[in-house]
């Protein structure tokens, strides 16, 4: 299913929702075949040696749960919980009043919409997300790192799919000292940002593999 019939078959509320946590972005129109390659940027050996650090810290995580803030451009903001599960899982809840759930289950990213009854299936590997689950996480090769930040306690690495950097761009930003995932921005093809901020992030321990299972529409809490 292409990504655009999904966003057309959502309230605008729900598109939100997923584009902050899910897509690069859905473009509007097909990309040039001869669209450039997504920039590199320019990096000093301080700057590859905490690149270097991010991708050791992110394949070191087994498993995450945290809550999250999601705000978007026009305003709309939703909260709700992150649970992740490395290689390949991944679970939103969110808080009511919005009825969605997504779980990221290795191979489809699965929306959810109880309100609605709709169950739409997405390629895990098109999303943004899909970056953190990967199995040998690296910020080169199919994703490049196009802008890097860094501020008293605070690093920034932006990304874009290498091939495809019209499709939008996501910004990972960690606490450090220690190193510490605190938020990612999606920018999509049309400048909009949506920004995801965790709390209470817990690393390690034990999470039920049933929370990265989907049953069907009557089986989900």
């Amino acid at each position: 299913m292409k990504l655009i019939s999904l966003f057309a078959n959502m309230t605008s509320r729900s598109a939100v929702l997923v584009a902050g946590l899910v897509l690069f972005s859905v473009s509007p129109a097909p990309l040039s075949p001869a669209a450039a390659d997504a920039i590199p940027a320019t990096l000093s050996t301080q700057d590859k040696e905490d690149i270097s650090r991010i991708e050791g810290y992110l394949n070191e995580l087994v498993t995450l749960q945290a809550g999250f803030l999601q705000i978007a451009s026009n305003g709309d903001v939703a909260t709700g919980k992150l649970f992740m599960s490395r290689p390949g899982k991944m679970r939103f809840e969110y808080d009511p009043p919005a009825p969605i759930l997504m779980i990221a289950d290795g191979v489809f990213l699965i929306y959810i919409d109880k309100e609605l009854e709709q169950v739409t299936h997405i390629w895990q590997n098109s999303t943004a997300v899909g970056v953190l689950v990967r199995e040998n996480i690296t910020l080169k090769g199919e994703v490049t790192v196009t802008k890097f930040e860094r501020s008293p306690g605070v690093l920034r690495a932006t990304v874009s799919d290498t091939e495809d950097p019209e499709k939008g761009s996501i910004t990972l930003v960690f606490s450090d000292q220690p190193l510490a995932l605190r938020k990612w921005v999606v920018t999509d093809t049309l400048g909009v940002n949506t920004t995801v901020t965790l709390t209470g992030l817990q690393t390690g321990g034990e999470l039920d593999p049933e929370l990265f299972v989907f049953r069907g529409l009557n089986s989900q809490p």
